[in-house]
């Protein structure tokens, strides 16, 4: 990795101090459309029994050291949503939380170990509404710096209305994929997926998975073409794709789960959440089971946050890169840019 020069330098923090002012600038009125919302600001702790059971995030372990000596194996949190759901199951109803999450194996000009993640969650209302609230933060970012939103030469202009595309059909469209074909209510085809890569020459490997391949698609083919001129909403992601969300009640295939992009950039992942415990603890196992397989480690499951899905209500929310929505907004071109102290 090229050497980064120091950030505290003054010609370099004079050269990121308009970022860090409009970043300022765009906090206070995310802070403000939330209150007049009536969102409850909370405060989630870092430290946390596991730090989610994605197979492809990985987290800093964080030894929690007893009076008697004695030691556990604790975690910087990747996200607050276990924390956040374990709030809505005590009975909270509208909250949101701008806090430092911790991942490993992520620095590049999108990725810092330590980001700022901002999630909110609305009890008892609907899945759309959260889609919606996430392309109102793009309008709000954007009219708060005076710029469209803009990323290694390409621009994004929210003002007007989002595009609204589903995976299928992203699929379809820019990859001439019949993603459909390939699923069914038990699961993935393999086989199938990889005999469409193949006709349309996608480059995979022997052992890649239905996942494996599902992605490679995605980050080559449709990423790039997402949010071109205005943002897009790409809904009902595969089930298998979707570990914390609720399958659609109209197809078993699909799920409730959203991303938001603009510029070729995901900026936030949204779900309508999955309150069923015995099937959390279901896709967790299946999901802890292949990170063994492919970077031998798991992380542990926290028992308290499937106790709290048998109470939690029914529930939409997202999850969005704050750092990243200021760049785009301001026209940073690196992630530390817009980060007030970034770990070099």
């Amino acid at each position: 990795m090229t050497p980064v020069s120091p950030w505290w330098r003054p010609d370099i923090h004079a050269d990121r101090r308009p970022f860090l002012m409009m970043r300022g600038r765009i906090v206070g009125a995310i802070r403000d459309w939330f209150r007049a919302k009536d969102f409850l600001e909370v405060d989630c702790g870092a430290l946390q029994v596991s730090p989610g059971n994605e197979t492809h995030l990985h987290a800093f372990k964080a030894p929690l050291v007893n009076p008697d000596g004695s030691s556990e194996d604790r975690y910087l949190h990747t996200s607050p949503e276990f924390a956040c759901k374990k709030l809505l199951a005590a009975g909270e109803k509208r909250i949101f939380s701008m806090v430092h999450c911790f991942r490993n194996r992520e620095r590049t000009p999108l990725h810092a170990p330590e980001f700022t993640m901002l999630e909110w969650y609305r009890a008892n209302e609907p899945y759309e509404q959260i889609i919606a609230d996430t392309v109102g933060m793009l309008k709000l970012a954007s009219r708060v710096s005076g710029n469209a939103l803009t990323w290694r030469g390409k621009t994004c202009d929210p003002s007007g209305e989002a595009e609204y595309l589903s995976v299928a059909e992203a699929f379809s469209r820019h990859a001439g994929i019949d993603l459909l074909a390939t699923l069914s209510a038990e699961g993935a085809d393999r086989k199938a997926l990889a005999a469409q890569a193949e006709a349309q020459d996608i480059a995979f490997a022997k052992d890649d998975s239905w996942s494996d391949i599902f992605s490679r698609i995605l980050v080559e083919k449709v990423e790039p073409q997402l949010g071109q001129s205005r943002p897009t909403v790409l809904f009902e992601y595969p089930a298998v794709e979707a570990a914390l969300a609720r399958v659609s009640p109209k197809d078993p295939r699909i799920a409730e789960r959203f991303e938001l992009y603009a510029c070729g950039v995901e900026l936030a992942n949204g779900f309508g959440e999955l309150t069923d415990p015995v099937e959390q603890r279901r896709r967790f196992e299946a999901d802890m089971a292949l990170k063994q397989k492919l970077y031998g480690e798991r992380y542990p499951i926290d028992e308290t946050f499937l106790e709290a899905l048998e109470t939690m209500p029914e529930a939409s929310g997202v999850a969005l890169g704050l750092d990243r929505l200021v760049m785009l907004a301001t026209g940073a071109g690196r992630i530390d840019q817009v980060i007030w102290t970034p770990f070099n």
